[in-house]
């Protein structure tokens, strides 16, 4: 008999980021992202740059996911992430100003191939962590808005 919920575990170095029992997710891969529903087979994998989404009950939650491993067993997740940050947990500000400063990195000419790389990476992580702002409610656009850090 298949169970009901997988348990999402989600760690990075520096904190417990989610404990959450789960009916469905959906976290990005190194090359795309996968489903994951209870029972599903076990697997390890390389995670990439992107949003995690899971589902419990009637509400859906995003993560930044950036980097890092998971393993997927059929009653459980354990997300090994380099960073991840909850939605509303990111400032978007501050991820606005990150992207521009890292675009204006790559556009500069004679730029050494490992900086233009290094700058590249830089705009993806925030463009992911932006793109999951925007699906959970990221924290930012006034002083006021600002939500304190724990």
């Amino acid at each position: 008999m298949l169970p009901e919920a997988i348990e999402l575990q989600v760690v990075t170095p520096e904190r417990h980021v989610l404990s959450e029992s789960v009916q469905a997710l959906e976290m990005p891969g190194k090359d795309g992202y996968l489903g994951i529903l209870p029972g599903h087979a076990p697997l390890i994998t390389l995670l990439g740059i992107g949003t995690l989404t899971y589902h419990k009950g009637g509400q859906t939650g995003y993560l930044s996911v950036i980097n890092g491993f998971a393993e997927v067993l059929p009653d459980r997740v354990i997300v090994l992430a380099e960073l991840s940050e909850r939605a509303e947990e990111i400032d978007v500000v501050r991820s606005r100003a990150a992207l521009q400063n890292a675009q204006a990195e790559a556009a500069k000419p004679g730029t050494p191939e490992a900086e233009s790389r290094e700058a590249e990476a830089k705009i993806e992580r925030a463009n992911a962590r932006l793109q999951t702002a925007s699906k959970g409610g990221g924290s930012g656009s006034s002083p006021d808005s600002q939500r304190s850090s724990h």
